[in-house]
């Protein structure tokens, strides 16, 4: 049994207050009934919850995959910049979604978003060796032994070893790039250790996940249960 306003605020119904003014008003029901009382219990799972006759779907934890656009910061909120979080559905708003990781402003393609923690770092800690591969456009000669170089670990300008990665070319500057990691910019300046500039940096997918080609840029959808194994899966 959880409180009906913190169903509400948890999927995306407002804050404590505007909850409690909804409930007051009318607005909520529970299997048909007209509840006022937002402190009250209710089972999520057993009963029907509506606000103005909307069905509320209610889950602990969310899991979604988006087709992160350019423009916008994988960030929970941004003073100057739209966020990834903003990209989503009231439903969502008051969850306390955060992306897996992050990707730079510029860059696209597969980013996960969840509010289960322990998910989420399963696949960002390094020690776990989760492959994340990404499509780049690149400036400059790319080196005959970019592969071996990324493989026995990229030192980059400012002293920091990366863990080994691959990088395999895929046509005319084309790169496909697979690291375990992500720190800052890590995949333009593998790329500038070698000579090269990153001109557009797509992530296609994160272990056997694979970004959902049917998603529009700025597009998402929850995961699959069999799909939130995937990551995990060599």
């Amino acid at each position: 049994m959880i409180r009906l306003d913190k169903i509400l605020g948890h999927t995306g119904w407002g804050s404590r207050k505007q909850i409690k003014e909804l409930c007051r008003g009318g607005a909520v029901t529970v299997d048909g009934t007209v509840v006022r009382d937002s402190a009250v219990k209710v089972d999520p799972e057993a009963q029907v919850i509506a606000v103005h006759g909307n069905s509320v779907a209610y889950a602990e934890h969310y899991y979604l995959m988006l087709n992160k656009p350019a423009g916008v910061v994988s960030a929970t909120e941004d003073r100057i910049s739209p966020t990834v979080i903003g990209l989503l559905p009231q439903q969502y708003q008051g969850a306390s979604l955060f992306p897996v990781g992050r990707l730079d402003k510029d860059t696209t393609g597969l980013l996960l978003l969840t509010n289960d923690g322990v998910w989420a770092h399963r696949i960002t800690a390094p020690k776990k060796h989760i492959d994340k591969r990404y499509e780049a456009v690149v400036d400059g000669p790319i080196p005959a032994d970019i592969d071996s170089r990324f493989r026995r670990g990229i030192i980059l300008d400012d002293g920091l070893e990366c863990l080994p990665a691959q990088a395999a070319v895929t046509g005319p500057q084309r790169l496909s790039i697979i690291v375990q990691e992500g720190k800052f910019h890590q995949v333009k300046r593998m790329c500038a250790a070698v000579g090269l500039t990153v001109t557009a940096l797509r992530r296609c997918s994160i272990g056997n996940l694979q970004l959902d080609s049917a998603l529009a840029p700025g597009a998402f959808r929850p995961l699959t249960v069999g799909e939130r194994e995937m990551p995990f899966s060599k």
